[in-house]
Parts: structure tokens; sequence; C-alpha cells
């Protein structure tokens, strides 16, 4: 076994994280490694491989979007982790806070501040400061074992325990 096939036992969300760089280039990349991380203040975190072509530009913006994908986007998902060609393409996308180019369908999506970066192993760990979110229903996009899945919420079994308050 490798460490790698191990840490693919834990299901993760897919996301598309967006950006304009100074230019005024639309960025994008695929990540799974997407969490919340506070409510007060509402802050998420992403960490970036620090081999990636994006990592400079992710790590300097003052601004990024995060779009975690409905289980019907998995094309979509597959695009954006595609090297070497224009991510963006024909793809039609919202003006966001800040210029952010913004995927117009998404299971959640939230508009950030760049609240720091800080080394993590062979990754860049990326806090963001939630601007404003926005929500859709249906299921999530997973990832899991090396591959794309679907989930549904669990339903109550009715000779189980409830689940203990927080």
């Amino acid at each position: 076994l490798t460490l790698r096939n191990a840490f693919g036992h834990f299901a993760t969300g897919v996301t598309i994280i967006t950006m304009t760089d100074p230019g005024g280039h639309r960025i994008g990349m695929t990540a799974n490694s997407f969490s919340s991380l506070s409510l007060d203040p509402p802050l998420v975190l992403w960490s970036l491989a620090c081999t990636s072509v994006n990592h400079r530009a992710f790590c300097s913006t003052r601004h990024f979007a995060v779009h975690v994908l409905d289980s019907r986007q998995t094309a979509l998902a597959r695009h954006f982790a595609t090297k070497d060609i224009d991510r963006f393409g024909e793809l039609a996308t919202e003006a966001g806070l800040h210029g952010l180019p913004l995927l117009p369908d998404y299971h959640a999506r939230f508009q950030c501040e760049n609240a720091g970066c800080y080394e993590g192993g062979d990754h860049t760990i990326i806090v963001g400061r939630v601007l404003c979110f926005a929500e859709h229903p249906g299921d999530p996009l997973l990832f899991y074992r090396g591959r794309f899945a679907s989930a549904r919420p669990v339903t109550a079994d009715s000779g189980r325990p409830p689940a203990m308050p927080l």
C-alpha cells in the first residue's frame, strides 16, 4: 500500500478555484483539498501543490472563488484539471467581486479574500475569508479512491439512537 492510496479512502468534495491575475487573465483549476475552517470569522482553506504552474498566481492573488461542484459536473472537473489548455475557452462566466470569474453552475460558491498562505510540506495551504456565498440544491461531486463519485444524504434509521448534539 502507498500513503496516497490510504489518503484516498477519505472522500472529499470536488471544487474549481478561480481568480483573475493582475493582467486580467482568468485562471482556474480543479481542487479536492477544500474545507471549511471557521464560522467566525468565516474562513475556508484549500491546498495547492508547490509544483503547480498556478502556485505563484494563487499565493499572490488578493481574491479567489471556490465553486463546490454538483454530481452532474464530472466533465467540468476533468476540464479544469486538464493541463496546457485554455480552461475558460468558450465557457460562460459571470463577473464576481473584484472581477472574479464565476462559474454560473455550482453546488455552492464562495467568493473570498486571501487571508494567508502557509507552508504545508509539498503544498501551500491557502486560507480565504468568505466575503459572500451562494448555494443550489443537488448532490455533491466527490473524489474517492482516485475516482469521481456521488453521494446522497443518509436518512435516519429509526432503529438507531438519535445523533448526539454538539
